[in-house]
């Protein structure tokens, strides 16, 4: 008798059907629409879990969801039945059920971490990070190097090539992986383009006005026309032009007119989020919960250093809140974004103007959402949204049990914009998910470490690049296999033993190291690390971690430490050019004050840096020293560390759970 109901819900027929294979123990994959309840048969797989005395993994793309599930988590089974492991935090990770980003459950599963035993199932949240550029590797790694007895429950929106996906999991664990489908959301979603000029508009709408002309260029608005008696040009501007003055307020005054509130507005742009929110809020106050949202601005921000509540940043969320707006960024403090994040759960947000990372995964529906363009810069250049990104975001409109209709609006100047590829990717989600599949240095030494030759190959060629390629790929890999391990052994990672590869010391240090793995080998294993002075360690991490963007500029350059660091690296002229004209010398004074016990607010009259940007680049410092804490088997190196791990998790860096 199959399962109907689950915790108080009637199942749709698309969870019922997950469940069954769940309950078959097979692994299975979940394509649906965005906010119709795929969630709910994660919840199942973790109950059963629990109740069989099992262990399980929830792995899930970004900070923000791991918190989220977390939480939910342990007001459901109890605080000592879940832990987490993230870059930024690692609690009670024995515990049945344990939240963790995909890039920890992969390293685990390399180093062979001792947590993994007795592990049943791990979800896949958002599995369609795999195709990724940047991090896809490491979704597939985490499949490929499961034990094969454990089951999976892969989530994601809509994706096209499910069934191909799931054929390569069965292809490469052995166990059947049926693919469970619903692209019916529980609401439907109307696509609707603010036109610049017209405003709401549909696309037919604005491809008629484009065909009859309705839109006139300013230059030819403005037509030139010659005086009197040729006494030089007047400009008289064009009979019946539209003026284009719409802007997102004129926007939100029409869905509040067409009751379309609350939405959530999401702009490409930090600054834009600020500067959106601020302009609505000096013309509008939607806030109906006044006393509610004061009493949780004063609960979230009690824990800041008053120097900090004082920031231009926190003083304009504030006025905003107070109103009943909000805006939500990867540059606000963590106790800043929480405090939004609370707000609109708690519906005491009307207008969130928030930038992408705001929609993936957490379940925070709104009647409508807004797009402010349909373009985004992707690091290179500017480009049209794909249609898997803007589902991911459109598909935040429209509340089960609440809306009728969930409505995405995007702005639209149709002068500029290519109407027919923003009508293809506002058709469906179109796009299959390809393999990003790239081979570190890191997953050839945990290869040799933890596998025989012949294993080494299997798993070379089962990633889901050589699944597409049909094979063809798996030849490639192989080839830059032996490429990289020549490499290896040149630098003394590798050694042969008996008729195969072992590990040297280095390559043992190495393979737990998860990112720029050689260049800290050569400075943590060798004479050098002695020589290193703590603030040094702090340089070198930062310096490996740190991404200059627009914009971001420093008070001044160090001197002291990177001059005696370069100094010292003068007989390693390799590891010396690396360093030379990196960044070090800039970041020097911001970190150096940090580790001498500075204050944040006064930290931030030395960088341009966003606040949450500094707190993450500092977490990312962290993350780096533990990993070369954990690697070395030199003790006072590990104590050295230690110590200024100390020095510089603290106050406002410091993660809480």
């Amino acid at each position: 008798m199959p399962i109907t109901e689950f915790r108080g819900l009637t199942l749709d027929r698309f969870q019922i059907e997950a469940i069954e294979h769940i309950d078959a123990g097979s692994s299975v994959v979940v394509s649906a629409a965005t906010g119709i309840g795929k969630t709910l048969v994660a919840d199942y797989l973790i109950d059963k879990s629990v109740k069989d005395g099992r262990k399980i993994f929830y792995t899930a793309p970004i900070k923000a969801l791991s918190n989220q599930k977390y939480a939910e988590f342990k007001e459901a089974y109890g605080a000592s039945s879940v832990g987490i492991m993230t870059g930024d935090v690692v609690h009670n990770p024995t515990a049945p059920i344990v939240i963790m980003t995909t890039e920890i459950y992969r390293n685990m599963l390399l180093a062979r971490d001792g947590a993994t035993d007795g592990l049943a199932a791990v979800i896949f949240d958002e599995i369609h990070y795999l195709g990724d550029e940047e991090r896809g590797t490491a979704w597939e790694e985490s499949i490929i190097f499961s034990p094969e007895h454990v089951r999976f429950l892969c989530l994601s929106a809509t994706i096209p090539n499910a069934k191909e996906f799931a054929s390569w999991i069965e292809t490469i664990k052995k166990h059947p992986v049926p693919v469970v489908s619903e692209t019916k959301r529980a609401v439907p979603l109307e696509h609707l383009y603010y036109d610049t000029w017209y405003g709401l508009s549909t696309m037919d709408e604005i491809k008629k006005r484009v065909h009859t002309h309705s839109y006139v260029r300013y230059e030819t608005a403005m037509r030139p026309k010659k005086g009197r008696r040729g006494h030089g040009k007047q400009h008289i501007p064009a009979k019946a032009a539209p003026v284009k003055t719409r802007s997102h307020i004129d926007l939100i005054a029409d869905l509040k007119t067409r009751d379309r509130l609350p939405c959530i507005y999401f702009a490409f742009s930090r600054a834009n989020t600020e500067r959106k929110a601020r302009e609505l809020a000096e013309r509008n106050d939607f806030q109906t919960k006044r006393g509610e949202m004061r009493a949780l601005i004063d609960e979230k921000l009690g824990v800041l250093d008053p120097s900090l509540r004082k920031l231009e940043t926190t003083r304009d969320l504030v006025r905003a809140l107070e109103r009943g707006i909000g805006f939500h960024h990867a540059g606000l403090l963590p106790a800043l974004k929480e405090l939004v994040e609370v707000a609109f759960g708690k519906h005491l947000l009307t207008v969130l103007y928030a930038t992408e990372t705001f929609a993936v995964g957490i379940n925070m529906p709104a009647r409508a959402v807004c797009f402010d363009a349909l373009e985004k810069f992707d690091g290179t250049r500017f480009r049209y949204l794909t249609s898997k990104e803007y589902f991911q975001l459109a598909g935040r409109a429209g509340r089960r049990g609440l809306d009728t209709v969930g409505t995405a609006v995007s702005a639209v100047d149709p002068e500029f914009a290519d109407l027919s590829a923003i009508t293809r990717l506002t058709s469906g989600d179109s796009e299959p998910l390809q393999s990003q599949y790239k081979l570190s240095n890191n997953t050839i030494l945990n290869l040799i470490a933890g596998h025989t030759p012949a294993e080494r190959t299997v798993i070379l060629q089962s990633s889901f690049a050589t699944f597409q390629a049909a094979g063809e790929h798996g030849e490639k890999i192989l080839e830059l296999y032996e490429k990289k391990l020549a490499h290896l052994r040149e630098l003394d990672y590798v050694k042969a033993e008996d008729g195969d590869d072992v590990l040297t010391a280095r390559g043992e240090f190495a393979r737990l190291i998860y990112g720029h793995e050689l260049i800290l080998t050569e400075l943590f294993t060798t004479t050098i690390a002695a020589q290193l002075t703590d603030a040094q360690m702090i340089l070198i991490a930062g310096s490996l971690e740190f991404q200059d963007k627009r914009g971001v500029a420093f008070a001044r350059k160090g001197a002291g430490e990177t001059t005696a660091f370069l100094s010292l690296l003068k007989p390693y002229p390799s590891i010396a050019a690396y360093f030379k004209n990196g960044p070090m010398r800039t970041l020097e004074p911001v970190l150096t004050h940090w580790y001498k016990g500075g204050s944040f607010a006064e930290l931030l009259s030395l960088t341009t840096m966003p606040e949450g940007d500094i707190v993450r680049f500092m977490r990312r410092i962290i993350d780096v020293l533990s990993q070369v804490q954990h690697a070395t088997r030199d003790k006072e190196l590990a104590d050295r560390i230690a110590s200024t791990l100390t020095a510089i998790d603290r106050d406002v860096v410091k993660v809480n759970v």
